[in-house]
């Protein structure tokens, strides 16, 4: 008989004992939902503790980090989103934290997207149980229709991936639908356009492996008569057929654009002669390429320079005859050089971005006339863009790789620019200093930059812009000092300023500071 006072039956209930977590489940940890991809090293510890640490050094090794360790873009995986959601016949599954999922299903739409993203719900039950990763097992199963689908890619968020959802278990095709899943962190890919690459690659690896299984389908509009040059990266939709026309004297012709359109691309692009690495952070694409025994070709035809040495590099790699590369230039080279003269920017510019094309806008712009003193990239440095960034830098240009807004925003803020092109972030502050700002993406990349059309092809909104300086400072002067400070907000008339209360509030937070550095030293 027991001393200890009872008041009912709870004492006697049967309790069952569990294994220790850290021996037998050292990958779950229910608190994880509760994060977000800013909580860089929690979310990494945690991965790394749910068996991703292979993942995570491959995503070190291609996507080095910068001075900043979480991203300063928008969430990497909208890259990998909207490269699945432009693909015909590609269903896209996210698994991730309700609010992620919205804030990255509103965007894709926002960009014109025009088709459904779906989505695995969880909680923290099902994440700790495992139920989350049947669910997603369940719904591609669901959703594997192939009169509808030639493939599903299903992406873990921050949450997924740091409990260590194992989507390496899903079946490679169901029904002949192909499974692709893929992991997009944000505390393990520093930005939105190197998380394209994580989802091309993924899908350049599966269609190699079909290539070498056997014959494939060929692609839809039929195989080129000519030896092809695939493409890295998103470009304007006009880009590729002026490559075209300056790769027909060379006997070569345009392959696809990775990313792809269609999955049957795919096997287009790997039948290649040459791969051109326009966008030079596509390192896991290619990794496949180079697996495939295809050589690549950095930077790109902008600009009188630029359009050359790649015709000339191009050539070589494909071992096409000097006398044949000499007549590609001859056939392109007067026409850019006309073009620049006939459309002049005059004015100094500082350009930063997250596109990755950064460095090629840069040149075009420093042969139209303008004075670019700083170059910024959110991109790392790679073999690809060298001979950019060693003519830039040849010409006095401060080109800093894995740039930080911070970075961007004192470079513009040093130099005074006539014209700052940046982030959104970057313009709002020139905006705020009176300087006219242009933002990149929007309005620089959704212009032609290759060959004869992208020689005159920023002059013009670029002059229109620095002919605004005027405008800036009169809507500086008139709006100087409104909405900041005191006067942030609404007001139907003058604040109420209590400067007795600011003061009381600060002796109590220099209070607070004190005791938290007392407990500190004890």
């Amino acid at each position: 008989m027991s001393d200890e006072v009872t008041y009912d039956a709870a004492a006697e209930a049967k309790v069952t004992v569990g294994h220790p977590r850290d021996s037998e489940m050292p990958a779950v940890e229910a608190g994880v939902d509760g994060l977000g991809c800013h909580s860089g090293s929690e979310m990494e510890k945690a991965a790394r503790m749910a068996g991703n640490s292979e993942m995570l050094d491959k995503f070190a090794a291609d996507y080095p980090q910068g001075p900043h360790d979480k991203p300063q873009s928008m969430c990497p995986a909208f890259g990998s989103l909207r490269v699945g959601l432009r693909m015909r016949r590609t269903a896209t599954v996210l698994s991730g934290s309700a609010c992620c999922v919205y804030g990255l299903t509103f965007v894709s739409h926002f960009y014109g997207a025009r088709r459904s993203v779906g989505y695995v719900p969880f909680n923290s039950e099902t994440l700790v149980t495992g139920k989350l990763f049947e669910d997603i097992r369940e719904s591609v199963h669901d959703l594997a229709d192939p009169d509808k689908y030639d493939a599903i890619v299903v992406t873990n968020l921050c949450v997924p991936t740091a409990s260590g959802v194992p989507l390496r278990l899903l079946p490679n095709e169901i029904n002949g639908v192909r499974i692709v899943g893929i992991d997009v962190p944000g505390f393990g890919i520093p930005t939105h356009a190197e998380a394209k690459d994580v989802l091309a690659g993924a899908m350049l690896n599966y269609a190699r492996a079909e290539v070498e299984a056997g014959p494939v389908a060929a692609p839809v509009g039929g195989k080129s008569d000519r030896p092809t040059v695939a493409m890295l990266g998103e470009m304007f939709p006009a880009d590729p057929m002026m490559i075209g026309q300056m790769l027909a004297p060379l006997g070569l012709a345009a392959g696809p654009v990775v990313p792809c359109r269609e999955w049957r691309e795919l096997y287009a692009a790997l039948d290649c002669s040459v791969v051109a690495a326009i966008h030079p952070f596509y390192t896991a694409s290619v990794r496949e390429f180079e697996a495939a025994g295809r050589p690549i070709v950095g930077s790109a035809p902008v600009g009188r320079d630029g359009t050359a040495t790649w015709l000339a590099n191009i050539g070589a790699a494909y071992g096409v005859s000097a006398e044949k590369i000499a007549e590609a230039q001859n056939a392109v080279l007067p026409a850019i050089t006309g073009a620049l003269a006939a459309t002049p920017i005059l004015g100094t510019i500082t350009l930063s971005g997250y596109e990755g094309s950064e460095l090629l806008v840069a040149r075009l712009l420093i042969e139209s006339g303008a004075d670019v003193p700083y170059v910024g990239t959110a991109c790392p440095r790679t073999p690809w863009n060298s001979d950019d960034q060693a003519w830039l830098e040849a010409r006095g240009v401060k080109v800093k790789f894995r740039a930080s807004l911070e970075d961007d925003c004192a470079a513009m803020e040093a130099v005074q620019p006539d014209l700052a092109i940046g982030t959104t972030p970057v313009v709002q502050k020139a905006k705020e200093l009176g300087i006219p700002g242009l933002y990149f993406t929007n309005l620089i990349s959704a212009r032609p930059l290759m060959g004869v059309a992208g020689a005159g092809s920023l002059a013009t909104v670029i002059n229109a812009a620095i002919g605004n300086k005027t405008r800036m400072d009169h809507m500086k002067a008139f709006f100087e000092g409104v909405g900041t400070g005191d006067t942030a907000g609404v007001w139907e008339g003058t604040p109420n300023v209590r400067p007795d209360f600011r003061a009381q509030n600060q002796k109590k937070l220099e209070r607070q500071a004190k005791a938290a550095k007392a407990a500190e030293m004890i």
